[in-house]
């Protein structure tokens, strides 16, 4: 199970942090990705990390404001939202799967999602 926290509303250039907890004991074995939703819009790469960290990558509309990070001791995953835009406001998932990927049907588990706004 993953749940996501740490959405809300906040200005355009403010910052937000999501998390992700996941419930089990195999958290370290899957790669964690996030994507988000707009209104009318199909679902979105955002960002995905591999098991163990090592290595990150993120959609280009995101890169260097984005910063994608894992606990595995905690099982949590965060996002990072730095320089926010408007464009930015979504339901933002956090989602398991086998490896790092910008492909959603990669992902096995999915969360509810949370609510990001950013007002201009």
């Amino acid at each position: 199970q993953l749940v996501e926290s740490g959405g809300g509303l906040v200005q355009a250039g403010g910052s937000l942090r999501l998390s992700c907890a996941a419930s089990g004991r195999t958290f370290s074995s899957y790669a964690m990705g996030w994507f988000r939703q707009a209104p009318r819009k199909e679902r979105e790469f955002v960002a995905a990390i591999t098991r163990s960290g090592g290595s990150t990558s993120y959609a280009d509309s995101v890169k260097g404001r984005f910063t994608i990070s894992r606990d595995n001791a905690k099982n949590t995953v965060h996002l990072q939202m730095n320089s926010l835009k408007p464009e930015d406001t979504a339901v933002y998932y956090c989602a398991a799967g086998k490896y790092a990927s910008d492909a959603s049907r990669v992902y096995d588990y999915w969360g509810q999602g949370t609510q990001v706004t950013v007002s201009s």
